[in-house]
């Protein structure tokens, strides 16, 4: 079975999935791997029957303690490897057991979105490090993703006719190309840490944030300062994708349209960012943002 994942792990990288994507579906499916083996003594992938990935779904659930949104995912991953194996030949698609496992309902949430106090916070938390500042001003003035705030080149942040500075985030995976305006608080914030205090980038090295050795910040590092930043502002139960939902509540809830914040924040659908217009209008109390 081990062999066929990793010639499906192949297959996601020639459809240009993402680095996380690939990561997360071979950690679900070896972690498949691994409960057939132990508990059902299974190995080949032809003798998987529909009871054995509803055993595995509900050990995830009693034994493991996961929740609902993380099985969901990890039904994901199943069924899109088991899609590949029909689709190669390796099992008839009639009989293919993962097209019968169900989803569990799962109630979405509503965004987690930083209080007028917990965002005025993070800055503050974050002055004393311009490099963690300049991480956090970008994140919380563009909205972008995590993995493109990593990606960013010196060469990415650019300029309109009129003089504006913008950032291009380039093609990645199934998200296309796009603009992202800078205002001036990520825009000298950026500046300040490339001009003054940005270390000597080893050869061939163009990422904006980078060690004190020259090299690309990995990107649980990244994920590791801003969380200590939380903990410095006093803000509990917040993650780093929390600031790009704050991005864009705030930006909603100010009237932008949602067709112009589709493109900035990158959302493929337009009924993405309507889930969030609902929220504010739903909840307009809970924005936190009145006045920012």
């Amino acid at each position: 079975m081990q062999e066929y994942i990793n010639k499906f792990i192949d297959y996601l990288k020639q459809q240009g999935k993402s680095q996380y994507t690939i990561v997360a579906y071979r950690n679900d499916l070896g972690q498949l791997v691994r409960y057939l083996k132990e508990q059902k003594d299974k190995h080949d992938v032809q003798k998987i029957t529909l009871q054995d990935l509803k055993d595995f779904i509900e050990y995830l659930k009693t034994e493991k303690g996961f929740n609902l949104k993380t099985i969901s995912r990890k039904i994901n991953s199943i069924r899109s490897f088991f899609k590949y194996l029909a689709s190669t030949g390796v099992i008839d698609e009639v009989s293919n057991p993962a097209l019968r496992l169900v989803h569990p309902k799962v109630e979405p949430s509503p965004p987690r979105v930083l209080s007028q106090l917990e965002y005025r916070a993070l800055r503050d938390a974050s002055r004393k490090d311009p490099r963690l500042y300049a991480i956090v001003e970008v994140l919380l003035q563009t909205g972008l993703r995590l993995g493109e705030l990593h990606r960013l080149k010196v060469s990415d942040i650019r300029y309109t006719s009129s003089g504006k500075p913008y950032l291009y985030i380039e093609a990645y995976g199934t998200h296309p190309a796009r603009k992202v305006p800078l205002n001036q608080a990520a825009y000298e914030a950026l500046k300040t840490y490339i001009e003054k205090y940005r270390p000597e980038p080893q050869p061939g090295v163009e990422n904006i944030f980078i060690t004190k050795t020259g090299r690309p910040i990995p990107m649980r590092n990244i994920r590791a300062m801003i969380k200590r930043a939380f903990k410095a502002a006093g803000i509990k139960k917040a993650t780093v994708n929390d600031i790009r939902n704050t991005f864009i509540v705030y930006h909603l809830a100010r009237g932008m349209n949602p067709l112009t914040l589709a493109k900035i924040v990158g959302h493929r659908r337009i009924s993405t960012t309507e889930k969030y217009l609902a929220f504010v209008k739903s909840k307009p109390e809970k924005t936190g943002l009145q006045e920012l």
